[in-house]
């Protein structure tokens, strides 16, 4: 039986006009769609509060961080937020009793947000 030749073209096109529209977006636009699909998808985010050159807070397992918006004028506050495991022992593991948490971290903090290599 051999492959539908309409199903290979349908799939090049589409491919073809997803990259055209792309294209066609400014880099800012692409930027928000590339951290609209990773909010989409998540990463197992890690989240770490330094002071005095060491790191104070981790949080783990977070999805995303999130931007606070003003909510009459949509403004961007000065901080930012999101829910993921409060590693209290700061193992780098989520261990048993660590719960997930609600947390908010200012633009005045120092902190490092990545993805866990592990």
């Amino acid at each position: 039986m051999s492959p539908n030749p309409f199903r290979r073209v349908g799939r090049t096109g589409a491919l073809l006009l997803g990259a055209a529209l792309l294209a066609g977006c400014t880099q800012e636009q692409q930027n928000q769609i590339r951290r609209d699909i990773q909010n989409w998808t998540g990463t197992n985010g890690v989240l770490e509060v330094y002071a005095g050159g060491q790191v104070v807070k981790r949080f783990l397992k977070i999805d995303k961080l999130s931007t606070a918006l003003g909510t009459s004028d949509s403004t961007p506050r000065s901080y930012r937020y999101g829910y993921g495991v409060l590693d209290e022992n700061l193992n780098g593991q989520v261990d048993p009793g660590e719960k997930r948490v609600y947390f908010e971290v200012g633009d005045f903090n120092a902190y490092v947000f990545f993805e866990n290599p592990r």
